[in-house]
């Protein structure tokens, strides 16, 4: 189980790379063999579903390019077994959540993400 103090500095590290839109800190965060699940990239991709390092590297340079503005602001940290789920709002006010497993090395190995209204 991971502890409420790891997954906030988790969430701390996580919210701080995305708002600073340095793409290496980001990627930083997830595993080489990552596989993220998200509307988002359904809606910008044409396809939920991106696998690989690289892929998941371009369609954040994407979301980057198509939501200059983007910023994040996390409400609520849940932890679980080798997983948390983060709970924040977006730029525009949207409230999303993302569910992320960890591999051994602490980086996200699987999300899935759910928002209340798509941007």
């Amino acid at each position: 189980m991971i502890s409420l103090n790891e997954a906030r500095r988790f969430a701390h590290a996580w919210v701080t790379a995305w708002n600073s839109h340095d793409i290496e800190n980001i990627i930083r965060l997830y595993a080489d063999n990552v596989v993220i699940v998200s509307p988002i990239a359904g809606k910008l991709l044409g396809n939920p579903e991106v696998a690989g390092i690289d892929a998941v590297k371009n369609y954040f340079m994407e979301g980057l390019r198509v939501y200059p503005d983007l910023r994040f602001a996390v409400l609520h940290v849940l932890p679980g077994e080798q997983s948390i789920v983060l709970h924040y709002l977006n730029q525009q006010g949207v409230e999303a959540a993302e569910c992320m497993h960890f591999d051994n090395d602490g980086k996200i190995l699987r999300m899935f993400a759910h928002y209340s209204a798509l941007i």
